[in-house]
């Protein structure tokens, strides 16, 4: 099975920005944490469920995330597996058979922590069909969360948030601050469609590159943030996911902002 470009372009850059972000972590001063996750309390956009995409491969993988979590106020953790055509083919019946794994080695471990489902839905030639055969993977409220490619943005996407929007979902475009032909100006008329956004909180550590941290501040400061979410998919990501605390940026958004991760809640 061939790999998408956009995947093998973030894993690349993926792979290099780890090596950046703790060569910057080296070199910073060592800041203490005062506050941790627990005003967010629901981490809505994490890859946890084990074996069922690039997250956790295995349940002791996922649990050691989950723990990393909750050690940071987590209280409530909604698993997004990915949806994609050719590449990760999950459905509701794969999700949540991989969620009754982990929850039965939560309460194996007696971990008590409330985790759902719902699913990343990537933005491709399948998302559509999805929408009219009623095969979404909702979170909340009639929540949606879904992906663009990294490469280029899809050529639909006014007419599928109307299209969502009309059938009474709530939509999440993930990460805006890592699709690099995405500017604020486009958010903002993707906004009045109705479109919410989900920052992921470690791009504020640099974890994806420069372009990335700077571009969520610019969201944050224009107020174009709903959400925020780990995006949790290995170790790596919970050092950061830690260290994001550490950023102005983040104090603002857990006392000064209205996210709505509560509502999920």
């Amino acid at each position: 099975m061939m790999l998408r470009p956009d995947i093998i372009n973030s894993t690349i850059t993926d792979n290099i920005i780890i090596v950046e972000m703790f060569n910057w972590f080296k070199k910073s001063e060592p800041r203490n944490i005062t506050f941790d996750y627990s005003s967010l309390m629901v981490d809505m956009h994490s890859h946890v469920l084990p074996g069922i995409d690039d997250g956790a491969q295995t349940p002791e993988e996922s649990i050691v995330l989950i723990k990393k979590m909750m050690e940071l106020g987590i209280k409530k953790i909604i698993a997004t597996p990915h949806i994609m055509a050719d590449y990760y083919r999950n459905t509701a019946e794969t999700i949540n058979a991989s969620l009754e794994i982990l929850k039965a080695e939560l309460e194996k471990e007696k971990i008590n922590i409330a985790v759902e489902a719902a699913a990343e839905h990537y933005f491709d030639e399948t998302f559509e069909d999805r929408i009219d055969n009623g095969k979404l993977m909702i979170m909340g409220d009639n929540y949606v969360l879904f992906e663009f490619s990294f490469v280029s943005k899809p050529p639909n996407v006014i007419p599928v948030i109307q299209k969502l929007r009309t059938l009474g979902y709530k939509p999440i475009l993930a990460h805006p601050e890592r699709y690099p032909y995405i500017d604020a100006d486009q958010l903002r008329t993707y906004r009045e469609w109705g479109l919410n956004f989900q920052l992921n909180s470690i791009s504020l550590t640099g974890y994806y590159g420069r372009e990335a941290k700077k571009t969520a501040e610019t969201l944050i400061d224009a107020q174009l943030i709903d959400f925020i979410s780990s995006d949790m998919h290995h170790i790596k990501h919970a050092e950061a996911f830690k260290v994001a605390l550490t950023m102005p940026y983040m104090e603002k958004l857990l006392f000064d902002y209205p996210l709505k991760n509560i509502l999920l809640r």
